[in-house]
């Protein structure tokens, strides 16, 4: 296999599983059924929703994607010179 191959392949793997439109939230709602999350924080006494912590929730959502890709590239970054190490001797 080389070294050419090996880094095409992660740029195609990069490109394909990272592509901002192939993004789907696979995130589990992990509270239990009684425990809800409480009406008086999202919802004011007027009815209205409070907008900052609907900004809040998503600042969380999108540092969360961010750290997980950094995670993902610094894996294939990590591959990609041990592979090259390996195939230089």
């Amino acid at each position: 296999m080389s070294y050419s191959l090996i880094v095409f392949c992660a740029f195609h793997w990069l490109v394909v599983y990272m592509s901002a439109e192939k993004i789907v939230s696979t995130e589990i709602n992990d509270l239990a059924p009684s425990m809800s999350p409480k009406k008086s924080e999202e919802v004011s006494s007027s009815g209205r929703v409070d907008i900052n912590i609907l900004l809040e929730r998503v600042r969380k959502v999108k540092e969360k994607e961010r750290r997980t890709n950094i995670f993902s590239l610094g894996l294939i970054l990590s591959l990609i010179i041990v592979v090259g190490i390996i195939l230089s001797f």
